[in-house]
């Protein structure tokens, strides 16, 4: 479910860059849409990967991005 990745994500990125983050921001849209930002960057688009984003893969991408 969507809710489950969201908040698996949010767990993630907060475990590996608490420190680096001001917050994690949910927000619940239609039409399977699954989107990363760090700022105004896009850091993962579901619709871009055509999937959730794998264990470790959110986190990876907001190192890389930060």
């Amino acid at each position: 479910s969507y809710e489950g990745h969201a908040a698996r994500v949010a767990e993630e990125l907060l475990g590996e860059h608490a420190d680096r983050i001001a917050s994690v921001v949910i927000v619940p849209s239609s039409g399977g849409r699954f989107a990363i930002f760090a700022g105004r960057r896009t850091i993962f688009n579901k619709a871009t990967a055509g999937r959730f984003p794998h264990a470790g893969e959110a986190a990876r991408l907001l190192a890389e991005a930060l």
